[in-house]
């Protein structure tokens, strides 16, 4: 039997789809039915690794936790990884294949790498192993909650779409589409989404969801009539805007936005002081979401930042992972950073090096794979020398660290070769200065507060570990208030006709359609 199934585009990258596909998945698994979610094909550098070995995008998988299903690469058989401005890393089935310009990938000329397996204009070639996946999902479950990227109204990427109306179309979902009020023209970008559209995609979106909504829904609603008199299509719901939610982005931050404070539990510290992370927002930054964990953390505040001069009053440092470390090594460098970390570790100060973070730190970097820069070195604080293999590492590791069990998982081409120091999660430890390879360490609780008790005796901090968080707990309670904005916002049951109906015959045409 075949699965219902829906398709949840946007007006906008960052309107809310990952979250709204959140929020149906943990609606209706809380329903009693079997759900899953699925990106045909995702660009982020926040990424995970199933139990099989598989590299998906942290959104899927957060969308499979919301789901309560174990995630697996069925449900993001294609992720991008930029390794720059014009290129990506292109995974396939969990497992990198080659990397790609994008005037290659989206077809023209710009080839892959010398040895790969790309060929130009190898978007066209997955669309069949990409829909393979979700059939095989809809056989599988009641209903696959599909998520979109950027916007169905890319004119210029229509012809290869794999992700959006291409996957609609062919699989024959129902579209609704997301809309962030926030920003403002969420009705324009409604009308003008659908009206770029032609007439057999237009005939899949059902309607719209607003998303973000503060203030008086009946304000809105004039709006919305005139709306569904210009399209003929009705809104599904208005998601008021919600604050604290912390779940899994699907991109990196912008660097730009210096001081960005990562959110929070809003919840006083235990002890008599706070404890303030500052976590360097390298170029290319992957699985930023290391450090919710430690927002998660009553009293304390993380945040993110460019400047050395915004190191000195951090209690801890964190050096995240990066797509590109030889990159990072010179953004370090350019912007002092550099020079204010050895300053910390010179004072005992705690540092952290997670993944390309910590090979960073290390002596040096042997580099024909990533950047192709050959030796290059690091930053010296860690005994610590990697060369970059062509095969990359992907792995759950489990282990023990501050006489804790602590789970994670890996992520990179480098191959670490530790020569000294204490060991730390198959990476080091020199006096307040830590580096491994392990993401999603600090989730452990018990590490996590034993790691906290160091930084704080090592930065004369008064800040004492709440004895109760539960990382995972908290996320159970994200993404079960992702399912009440759903369930008290939304026309569920209108919801529920399109996943099992599809969408409903006689939708009307809005001018002008695809050029």
């Amino acid at each position: 039997m075949r699965g219902g199934g829906l398709l949840v585009a946007g007006t906008t990258s960052d309107a809310g789809k990952s979250v709204v596909t959140a929020g149906i998945c943990r609606w209706l698994v809380r329903k009693g039915l079997k759900v899953a979610p699925f990106k045909g094909q995702n660009m982020s550098l926040n990424s995970f690794v199933t139990r099989e070995g598989a590299e998906i995008g942290r959104a899927q998988a957060m969308q499979a936790q919301a789901a309560r299903v174990e995630p697996t690469a069925l449900m993001n058989p294609v992720l991008l990884k930029p390794g720059g401005d014009r290129s990506s890393q292109v995974v396939l089935m969990g497992k990198p294949v080659g990397e790609m310009s994008a005037r290659g990938f989206f077809g023209g000329s710009g080839g892959s790498s010398p040895g790969t397996t790309l060929h130009g204009g190898r978007q066209k070639e997955l669309f069949e192993p990409v829909m393979a996946c979700l059939e095989e999902l809809r056989s599988t479950y009641d209903a696959v909650i599909c998520e979109g990227a950027g916007s169905p109204a890319e004119i210029n990427l229509r012809r290869t779409d794999i992700v959006n109306m291409g996957v609609a179309r062919a699989a024959k979902l129902p579209v609704v589409v997301v809309g962030d009020i926030d920003r403002g023209g969420v009705f324009a970008q409604f009308f003008g989404t659908t009206a770029l559209l032609s007439p057999e995609d237009q005939s899949l979106v059902a309607g719209y969801l607003v998303n973000k909504f503060r203030g008086d829904v009946s304000l809105l609603e004039p709006g919305l009539d005139m709306l569904h008199g210009l399209t003929g299509r009705r809104t599904f719901g208005v998601l008021p805007y919600a604050h604290g939610l912390g779940i899994d982005e699907e991109d990196g931050l912008r660097v730009s936005l210096r001081g960005t404070v990562r959110e929070s539990v809003v919840a006083p510290p235990v002890g008599a002081d706070v404890l303030r992370v500052a976590v360097c927002a390298v170029p290319l930054m992957s699985n930023f979401t290391d450090v919710d964990a430690l927002a998660a953390e009553p009293g304390v505040v993380v945040r993110f930042v460019d400047r050395p001069e915004e190191l000195a009053d951090a209690d801890l440092v964190v050096v995240p992972g990066t797509r590109g470390t030889v990159k990072a090594l010179a953004w370090l460098r350019e912007r002092g950073l550099a020079d204010a970390l050895a300053r910390r570790a010179a004072e005992g100060r705690p540092v952290l090096g997670v993944c390309g973070g910590f090979q960073a730190l290390g002596e040096r970097i042997e580099d024909e794979v990533e950047s192709r820069a050959g030796v290059v070195d690091g930053l010296g604080l860690l005994p610590v020398r990697v060369r970059f293999a062509v095969e990359k590492t992907l792995a759950r590791p489990v282990g023990e660290a501050l006489g804790e069990r602590v789970e994670g998982y890996e992520i990179h081409h480098g191959v670490a070769d530790v020569r000294g120091g204490e060991p730390f999660l198959d990476g080091c430890r020199v006096g307040s200065v830590w580096g491994t390879h392990w993401h999603g360490s600090l989730e452990s609780d018990g590490f996590r507060r034993a790691f906290l008790r160091e930084v704080a005796a090592a930065a004369g901090r008064r800040f004492v570990p709440a004895p109760d968080t539960s990382f995972g707990a908290l996320r159970e309670e994200q993404l079960d208030r992702l399912g009440d904005l759903i369930e008290e916002h939304a026309d569920t049951d209108a919801l529920l006709r399109l996943i099992e109906e599809g969408a409903p015959a006689g939708l009307p045409f809005v001018p002008p359609g695809a050029p």
